[in-house]
């Protein structure tokens, strides 16, 4: 059985920094790229991070660019969201997903391409 198991959310003041996490079971982790979506309340998901199997290509949306950095470890079986200079608009439940062997290219950044989904971490940034 597949899961991935988000952990790192809470409440950070802006300017901060969050760090999530994703653990991953029940599939070939190095086989997959992973990505990071959000989605904050009557706003539709959105693609943040994109990470390819081995770790060697990333992408980010242009909002979070240079504030955030995705990142793995496959011996792990884990995802990273290094997350710096959060503000409110970054609020948002934060999602981990895994497709296999995607490009972190074209429509990476859409949630049709991504097959395995987390149940989320919530991320909230207010002073």
């Amino acid at each position: 059985e597949v899961q991935l198991v988000e952990s790192g959310g809470g409440l950070v003041q802006p300017g901060g920094s969050l760090r999530l996490s994703c653990a991953a079971s029940g599939f070939t982790f190095d086989d997959y790229t992973m990505g990071w979506f959000r989605q904050a309340p009557g706003k539709e998901r959105e693609g943040v991070s994109c990470i390819t199997w081995g770790g060697g290509n990333t992408a980010y949306v242009d909002s979070v660019k240079g504030r955030f950095t995705i990142s793995r470890d496959n011996a792990k079986n884990t995802l990273y969201l290094q997350m710096n200079s959060l503000n409110p608009e970054d609020t948002a439940m934060y999602y981990c997903a895994a497709a296999k062997r995607l490009l972190c290219s074209g429509s990476w950044f859409a949630k049709s391409s991504f097959s395995e989904w987390g149940q989320g971490t919530q991320v909230t940034v207010s002073s």
